[in-house]
């Protein structure tokens, strides 16, 4: 496949995806154009060998499954997750101050704060309407220019500005929305976007999750367009990756691509990686596919294998001493193997070895991340997925600089290193 076309998707998919419930509706979108039918998770289910179905939770996570034509013996498990660190607005928002209106934020994951600032922000996110008939209803809203800002305080006003000054998210982060607006403004526009985007007139807000994001488009950075620099590469990098090779796969094994939410958050809720949703679908697939017993659920997940895909952190040309000098994945070096003795990752060296072989049967290279002994280490949905169903796991990611900044760099070439490697174990007919 031509990598340009991939790339090009790839950058249109985040553009597309400014939210967690955008990445999910886009993915769905995709799944149903490659013949992908929609489950309800309220409706019974009535499941075929053979066929690709997909479902959806909190309109935030999905899970799509390849069923075998055969008998349901083991399935090849490809994990992410849809959502980012970022802005969000707190429900009474809307404040005053210096004769602009400002909306208060409320600081979503483990944002870096700096490169907010003086950034061009959309708006985009979940609102519920009440409609004249009393019919309530939930609406994608993506207001797709700029409307607000949060700017910086001149140097001349803050002397230790680039001495590491600390940031308050409270006081010094609410953007700026509209000169001489007040309290009913905020609302006022709400409506006036869902009108524009949804041709809806007649209809009162009644809740919303919203969520700022950089208006600067995804592009293709470097000499020889070497890097991807976007928003939110972490972690729609390896959610599109992942669709790429759940859609390119022949179609022939088993398979499954869950995308949860609330990853960056700990992951604890209804469709996040440490709730019920990936479990909840197993069970009923394995009612209907499988035996239906205990039994046989359990012997389905141990002789499944997850990939949990999150980036990895890459070595920075400018701060090499914050890698173990023997542990540095480069931009454009291949997918890395993600290793942490205390259980920060799933991997172990069976997981480990399966994925190395796959590298090797696509030719693909491949590199291996550990933590410095001295500095903390992060965490995934490998972990959680693993002790959530006992599958054998490990976790991997394309290689990215400046992790959780508003606009992160990942390596073109690395987007096709992982989607052939996904798509080899998607297409594997045996598992170790």
């Amino acid at each position: 496949m031509p990598q340009d076309a991939r790339l090009e998707r790839l950058l249109d998919f985040l553009r597309r995806s400014p939210t967690p419930w955008h990445a999910t509706a886009n993915m769905a979108e995709r799944l149903e154009a490659e013949g992908y039918r929609r489950l309800d998770e309220t409706r019974p289910w009535r499941l075929t060998p053979g066929e690709k179905v997909y479902v959806t939770r909190n309109e935030s996570s999905i899970i799509a499954m390849q069923l075998p034509t055969g008998g349901l013996s083991a399935l090849r498990m490809i994990g992410a997750h849809t959502d980012s660190p970022g802005l969000r607005l707190k429900p009474h928002a809307a404040q005053t101050a210096a004769g602009w209106l400002q909306l208060g934020v409320e600081v979503y994951g483990g944002a870096l704060l700096a490169p907010w600032f003086d950034r061009d922000l959309g708006l985009a996110g979940r609102v519920h309407v009440r409609h004249p008939d009393g019919r309530l209803e939930g609406l994608l809203l993506h207001v797709d220019r700029a409307v607000a800002i949060i700017p910086s305080l001149a140097i001349h006003l803050d002397r230790e500005a680039n001495n590491g000054r600390a940031i308050n998210a409270q006081t010094e982060m609410a953007p700026v929305l509209l000169q001489g607006g007040g309290n009913a403004d905020l609302e006022r526009l709400l409506r006036d976007w869902l009108a524009a985007e949804h041709g809806l007139e007649e209809v009162e807000v009644i809740d919303f999750e919203l969520a700022f994001h950089d208006m600067q488009p995804p592009a293709r950075v470097g000499v020889e367009g070497e890097l991807i620099a976007s928003a939110r590469l972490d972690n729609l990098l390896s959610c599109f990756i992942g669709l790429e090779a759940l859609l390119e796969s022949d179609g022939t094994q088993g398979a499954l691509l869950v995308a949860n939410d609330h990853e960056e958050v700990g992951s604890a809720s209804a469709c996040g990686a440490q709730g019920p949703f990936l479990g909840d679908v197993l069970r009923r697939v394995n009612a209907q596919l499988g035996e239906g017993s205990e039994e046989d659920y359990i012997r389905l997940i141990q002789a499944s294998r997850m990939i949990s895909c999150d980036n990895a952190h890459a070595l920075h040309p400018n701060f090499r001493d914050k890698h173990d000098a023997a542990h540095g994945p480069a931009l454009n070096g291949g997918p890395v193997i993600k290793v942490n003795a205390n259980q920060r990752y799933a991997t172990n060296s069976a997981t480990a070895a399966l994925f190395r072989e796959l590298c090797r049967e696509a030719d693909v290279p491949v590199q291996t991340f550990v933590t410095r002994a001295d500095m903390g280490c992060g965490s995934t949905i490998g972990p959680i997925t693993a002790t959530e169903l006992g599958v054998p796991t490990l976790d991997v990611g394309v290689p990215q600089w400046a992790m959780h900044s508003i606009r992160e760099t990942a390596g073109s070439q690395d987007v096709a290193h992982l989607a052939r490697v996904l798509t080899a174990f998607v297409n594997r007919a045996e598992l170790p």
